[in-house]
């Protein structure tokens, strides 16, 4: 729909002085036919060929780039669920960034000044704090927590249900894991996945993987390269494969 159609059914809200594209693309209904207006607030910017679904709310300030997508309703089938294509609320905060590429998923906040990268994901029930950067080809799965001031370096995987506190930093290419068994395919079994935790101010070098149920401790770091199968203690230092404490973090 364009905007004046979207503005005549009651399914845009816009303050007088955003600038939106004509070449903007506004989805408001569903998979299921349900329609949901959007919200655009003063000095958002959405430009040519950004997608934006039905549930969105974009603060004051707030920019998605071209070709980035914001409140996708997700479909299909994942670990036990289904997803139907429902929409829902996507809040993205005050001066948030979605670089050109960036998929926001329905059901995700992104607080206020966070920077999305280019082709990153966040998938359903995601929410980022305030003040992180999410650097490009990020893939962030469903039901992830990052908290604020997080830094996230390019072409990572966050698992689905993933806690990053507040100052952690990942580098480039960490890999998280949350399934111990590899089972999700058998029909008779259902999976326990535990995903990893990391603490406030932990940080991981570039290419460490994670395994499910790992707790990095507060202040830690890893060394690049580590391959995580056990809880790292606060304010240690640990690398290897697999990763041994090895002293106190610098």
């Amino acid at each position: 729909m364009t905007v004046t159609e979207l503005d005549r059914a009651g399914l845009l809200h816009a303050d007088e002085d955003v600038q939106i594209s004509r070449f903007a693309v506004f989805i408001p209904a569903d998979e299921l036919g349900t329609a949901r207006p959007i919200v655009v607030r003063r000095g958002a910017v959405i430009s040519a060929f950004a997608v934006v679904h039905g549930g969105a709310i974009i603060a004051e300030r707030a920019r998605v780039e071209e070709h980035a997508v914001v409140g996708k309703p997700e479909r299909g089938y994942a670990v036990g669920r289904t997803y139907p294509g429902a929409g829902a609320a996507a809040l993205l905060g005050a001066d948030v960034v979605i670089r050109s590429g960036a998929v926001v998923y329905a059901d995700v906040e992104v607080g206020t000044g966070t920077v999305v990268g280019h082709q990153t994901l966040l998938r359903t029930g995601v929410h980022v704090g305030a003040d992180t950067l999410l650097g490009h080809h990020l893939c962030v799965e469903r039901e992830t927590w990052i908290g604020r001031g997080v830094r996230c370096s390019p072409g990572s995987h966050i698992t689905s249900s993933t806690y990053l506190a507040d100052r952690v930093f990942l580098g480039a290419g960490v890999r998280t894991i949350n399934d111990k068994t590899l089972i999700w395919r058998e029909p008779h079994r259902e999976p326990t996945l535990i995903a990893p935790r990391f603490e406030a101010g932990a940080k991981v070098g570039t290419g460490s993987v994670i395994l499910a149920g790992v707790t990095i401790g507060a202040h830690a770091l890893i060394g690049a390269g580590s391959l995580v199968t056990r809880d790292i203690p606060s304010d240690a230092l640990a690398y290897g494969r697999p990763a041994r404490v090895q002293g106190e973090a610098p």
